[in-house]
């Protein structure tokens, strides 16, 4: 039964990700057991209107239209950060001094810099009782989860390579409109920190290593878009003359790179948003001495694996439909064989968060964990600007600009 004790959430930015999170954020004590109860207290945004219609769409309390009257605000207990990644750093850091636990959208940051300044402070206040965490929300997946746990117990063996694509189709129309994902200012990057962050996140948190070092290329296939879309609010200037109506693309629209990990492993990986016909293919294949696992969530229910164990006229890869009680978090929903959805992984988020908090444990990934991360994209740019090169992920960053992305809210 969920703790009686309120969890007051404030909540800044309120788009695709604030949505997600306010369903969240409603949805986990009616469907698990929590330490406190949560209460969607507040919800910040600069367009006034805008923001009172989305508090009574997803069901906030009240509103306000600057994030640090909300971070200001005695009746808020945890601040939910759903807001682009240039504002991550002074949004986090500023609410943990004020006492507040956080949850941040990923990647944590714009910069290793920023990064860790935000792990450095989520330490501070962690002595103190108050605690933060990036919401990487994808290694709450069920099927991913239980790739975790089959690693773990040693179904694979030895982890030899990793394969991750994050495939979507969402850009290749060359006339879409030029929003403030393809603005390196607001941004940091494309492709590569939008969803190749998670694919880092996932063979990290699947394999339990960390990338050491990648070799990169970066491309973008569309230079200019028509401004438009969220473009303008951002303060975009288009170019004169006969690009008047067109502003220039400043981020990557595809990543590809190789990686090794420290215990060994080398890995490939791949973020686009140009691929098309594929709407959200985040794919993940370890492959190791006795076994393998493959995961895409275009069909989010299944996990693949290979037992290299089997005798060969039995052998080949089993579909395992994560739908038993058996699995991680599912037996708290539906019947078996009754499929979760992208939805699910942020409630899974948040009864995470808050069992965490209740037993006063670190919860992850920590603000350390996602500058890690951080440190990673950084790698990946400063090798593609460098043709190639091979480049060491080291634990103050690296050389280039190491400038990411942050997800919208």
């Amino acid at each position: 039964m969920t703790g009686s004790t309120p969890l007051r959430v404030g909540m800044v930015g309120y788009g695709f990700m604030g949505a997600a999170h306010s369903h969240a954020w409603r949805t986990a004590g009616r469907f698990f057991d929590l330490p406190m109860s949560p209460q969607l207290t507040a919800v910040a945004g600069r367009n006034e209107e805008a923001v009172r219609a989305a508090a009574a769409t997803m069901g906030w309390s009240s509103v306000e239209t600057d994030w640090r009257a909300l971070v200001d605000r005695d009746d808020i207990d945890l601040v939910d950060i759903c807001s682009p990644g240039d504002t991550h750093a002074e949004i986090a850091i500023a609410a943990l001094e004020a006492g507040k636990h956080v949850l941040c959208e990923k990647p944590l940051a714009n910069s290793v810099q920023q990064a860790e300044s935000m792990a450095a402070a989520a330490a501070d206040a962690a002595a103190r009782g108050v605690y933060a965490m990036c919401g990487f929300a994808y290694r709450r997946t069920p099927a991913l989860s239980l790739a975790k746990r089959m690693v773990s117990d040693g179904r694979l063996g030895e982890i030899r390579q990793v394969r991750a694509q994050y495939l979507q189709d969402w850009l290749s129309d060359a006339d879409a409109p030029l929003t403030w994902r393809l603005d390196k200012d607001a941004s940091g990057s494309g492709a590569l920190g939008d969803i190749g962050a998670h694919s880092i996140d996932a063979a990290q948190f699947v394999t339990g290593q960390r990338i050491s070092g990648v070799s990169a290329l970066l491309e973008t296939f569309v230079r200019k878009r028509p401004v438009g879309g969220d473009r303008v609010g951002l303060g975009g200037h288009g170019e004169t003359g006969d690009d008047a109506v067109r502003g220039p693309v400043t981020v990557d629209d595809a990543a590809i790179f190789s990686a090794r990990f420290d215990g060994g492993p080398i890995g490939v990986f791949e973020a686009t948003r140009y691929a098309l016909g594929r709407k959200n293919a985040m794919r993940l294949e370890v492959n190791g001495s006795r076994g393998s696992v493959a995961f895409d969530f275009e069909e989010s229910n299944i996990l693949r694996f290979y037992d290299g164990t089997d005798d060969a006229d039995a052998s080949g890869f089993r579909r395992i439909i994560v739908t038993e009680p058996e699995h991680p978090y599912v037996g708290h929903w539906w019947p078996t064989g009754h499929g979760l959805g992208y939805e699910h992984n942020f409630t899974h988020q948040v009864v995470d968060l808050l069992t965490d908090i209740g037993a006063g444990v670190q919860p992850t990934p920590s603000f350390a964990e996602a500058a890690g991360v951080q440190r990673v994209l950084a790698a990946v740019e400063a090798s593609a600007a460098d043709h190639s090169r091979w480049v060491p992920v080291t634990a103050s960053g690296t050389r280039g600009d190491t400038r990411q992305t942050g997800e919208e809210q």
